[in-house]
């Protein structure tokens, strides 16, 4: 199976390399804005692919014919995404149009990766059938590319997914288990808000996630995160213990304190018994989380 990654510099772009290249039965090619910034660079081919730039898209994907293309490329900052609105409907919206007309051309199965946020957070943890409903421009710019895809591609699954953790290599890129962590050993006091509830996904199970529902060729919408439905507060709580750092330096406040650019739903989470029906998917918990996190970066 020939499978096209977009985002290959990313996070879960970096995981789904280095799972998919261990599969003697894949041939992978990564894709990135950009040059290639994995430390390895053997067992895949790569190309520089801006997914902004429709004849790009189409050269590429029509070049190399892959029979699978994951998206893991997208602008997921949501007060960057508030305050460029242009820029993210680029990334998050025309970009995914592009990439379902280069998939319909060759008959390439797509897989987009979605987001939580598509929902208010009124009502979770949330099932795949349950009514979308974004209270900001991030989650709307996502919950229109679902739509793209779902009305205009011939071969499709979405794979929405919540707050992503992860290493990457050289440890460049944050997420709330390295903020914290970070802020904790310089002993800087941070704020945490205590009424936002999340179930945080390994990177490598949204990876392994993206593996299966190719190689099992499903189609439609699944949920993937985490085993563990949390609030951040607790989650930064969590990372203190874990790391043996001071918690005495977190300080609690609600959503309103923090005033945010933008509205974030209060509880979201997923139910997850469709993909492990259909995939065979396995979630992680927090705590096996923060071990495979510590791991690596003693190996790093």
């Amino acid at each position: 199976m020939k499978i096209l990654i977009t985002g290959s510099n990313g996070m879960t772009g970096q995981k789904l390399v280095y799972r998919a290249i261990q599969n003697p039965n894949i041939k992978l090619i990564a894709t990135s804005s950009g040059a290639n910034r994995l430390r390895m660079q053997h067992g895949y081919s790569y190309h520089t692919l801006d997914i902004t730039n429709k004849e790009e898209v189409m050269k590429v994907i029509g070049a190399c014919k892959p029979d699978v293309v994951i998206n893991t490329a997208a602008m997921t900052n949501v007060d960057a995404c508030e305050k460029d609105k242009e820029l993210c409907r680029k990334l998050n919206i025309d970009a995914v149009a592009y990439l379902v007309d280069a998939c319909n051309s060759i008959g390439a199965h797509f897989i987009h990766l979605s987001t939580d946020f598509v929902f208010d957070g009124e009502n979770g943890p949330y099932a795949e059938d349950d009514e979308p409903n974004p209270v900001s421009y991030y989650g709307w710019s996502k919950l229109e590319a679902e739509r793209i895809v779902q009305e205009k591609c011939n071969d499709w699954a979405i794979l929405r997914t919540i707050l992503v953790v992860g290493l990457v290599e050289e440890q460049t890129r944050s997420n709330i288990i390295l903020w914290v962590k970070r802020a904790l050993e310089k002993g800087e006091s941070i704020r945490v808000v205590n009424d936002q509830y999340r179930m945080p996904t390994l990177a490598e199970d949204l990876a392994e996630a993206c593996l299966l529902t190719a190689l099992k060729h499903a189609k439609g919408i699944y949920h993937i995160c985490g085993k563990d439905f949390l609030s951040t507060w607790e989650i930064a709580n969590k990372v203190a213990t874990y790391f043996n750092l001071d918690a005495s330096l977190l300080q609690e406040l609600s959503s309103a304190d923090l005033n945010q650019i933008a509205r974030r739903p209060p509880i979201t989470g997923f139910k997850l018994d469709k993909a492990i029906r259909d995939l065979g998917y396995e979630a992680h918990s927090f705590e096996e989380t923060l071990q495979i996190m510590h791991q690596q970066m003693l190996e790093n």
